[in-house]
């Protein structure tokens, strides 16, 4: 037999050359001998819609977004907070008869779970919400769907996220906070440690669609829960949105939709907005620009054994600090009153027992400070609709913010 490249063929050895017969090839390693950095982007596509009663037969938001993309992922597994499907009568029919009607080929499995903040304080629900996808054995192309507050949204969310590294998530909100606020965010989390959110995940959802029919069915405190969101990104972005909202307060609180619905639709719109166009939806950068009143109303959650809901320890968050504001001499009289006058006139109370420990109330700074990372960053304002960040914290004016409080709610 011939020898080829000097080696001779057999039966038992494959066709083989040397360097006799290509010649030597080196890599030229000297642009990323010690490293390489890139910078890329990824695009995503963030949908809001808003419409009354999804479920409803001729309503077809919820077919639109699915239809495209559900034909080969069958699955679909569906979260319903218990509060939604207490005052839904046949909520579980409703949606088992849209999908028959509108997308045979997909079967949805209905889970009910508890809604408000022990569904993220309690992890034994968590990991009851994963228990529950890793059933309906979704691919990653498949949809959960999460319809309720904002907490409800969080922790499935936070779950849809961690499985397979990302579900398609939609988000169904239907609290006044989870539509004016919460789920625009592309925030998922949970609760531990004492902490608010202090496990979780940035993950664009699917679709957000707030369902407006569900808000006449709210408890008093869960109405008035997303107006203190409104006030906040109103102070900060729309100076028109907060003197509609004082000019229409006793309409707010007296629930009035052809008032209220408006306000909800453009807080909405200008926490969504900032979200996809600010630049950093991640939270990359130091600042959180939409968190005014916030570093105060975790902790004072936390304070009240979540007594407090968040809609309404934001409402105090925001009165200490366009208090502080005040107090440091950026904020007129006139401007810090109506503020205050305006979350008074809605029927938010500004003061909790809890703001009796002043100091420990302080600690929600560092905590704050912690879970942005990076050195304190906070939002303030030196006008209605003129927001500017501030690095240190007066803690006597600050304490005085809150001890003044108190007063005014009397």
């Amino acid at each position: 037999m011939p020898e080829l490249g000097g080696r001779e063929m057999n039966n038992n050895l494959a066709y083989s050359t040397t360097e006799s017969i290509l010649p030597p090839v080196e890599l030229d390693t000297t642009a990323y001998n010690i490293g390489h950095d890139t910078v890329f982007s990824c695009n995503f596509t963030h949908r809001l819609r808003f419409t009354a009663n999804v479920f409803a037969a001729g309503n077809t938001i919820l077919l639109e977004i699915l239809s495209r993309e559900s034909r080969h992922c069958s699955n679909i597994a569906i979260f319903i907070d218990a509060n939604v499907a207490k005052t839904r009568a046949n909520l579980t029919n409703k949606i088992n008869g849209y999908f028959k009607k509108y997308l045979p080929e997909n079967s949805p499995k209905i889970h009910v779970i508890p809604g408000g903040e022990q569904v993220k304080n309690d992890q034994i629900y968590f990991k009851q919400i994963l228990d529950a996808i890793e059933q309906s054995h979704l691919c990653r192309k498949s949809f959960v769907i999460a319809m309720g507050g904002g907490a409800v949204l969080d922790a499935v969310g936070f779950a849809a996220s961690i499985t397979h590294r990302g579900l398609r998530l939609v988000r169904i909100a239907t609290t006044t906070l989870s539509q004016a606020d919460s789920a625009m965010a592309v925030k998922n989390g949970i609760n531990a440690f004492g902490k608010k959110n202090f496990m979780g995940v940035f993950y664009t959802p699917w679709a957000v669609i707030n369902d407006e029919e569900t808000l006449g069915t709210l408890t008093m405190p869960h109405w008035l829960g997303g107006f203190s969101e409104a006030v906040k990104v109103a102070l900060l972005k729309d100076p028109l949105l907060f003197e509609y909202m004082y000019r229409n307060c006793d309409g707010i609180k007296a629930r009035n939709l052809d008032i209220s619905i408006p306000v909800i639709r453009r807080s909405a719109k200008l926490h969504f907005d900032h979200i996809t166009l600010n630049g950093d939806p991640f939270e990359l950068q130091d600042a959180r620009p939409l968190d005014f009143g916030h570093w105060s109303a975790h902790k004072l959650e936390q304070m009240s054994g979540f007594e407090l809901s968040h809609g309404r320890a934001v409402a105090i968050g925001i009165a200490i600090d366009a208090t502080y504001a005040n107090n440091m001499g950026w904020l007129s009289d006139v401007e810090h009153r109506r503020i205050l006058e305006c979350l008074d006139g809605m029927g938010f109370e500004l003061y909790h027992r809890s703001m009796q420990h002043g100091k420990t109330l302080l600690g929600g700074l560092d905590e704050f400070q912690e879970h942005l990372g990076g050195r304190l960053t906070i939002p303030s304002i030196s006008k209605i609709g003129g927001a500017f960040d501030i690095f240190e914290i007066d803690t006597n004016k600050m304490l005085a913010a809150i001890s003044y409080l108190e007063r005014f709610d009397k």
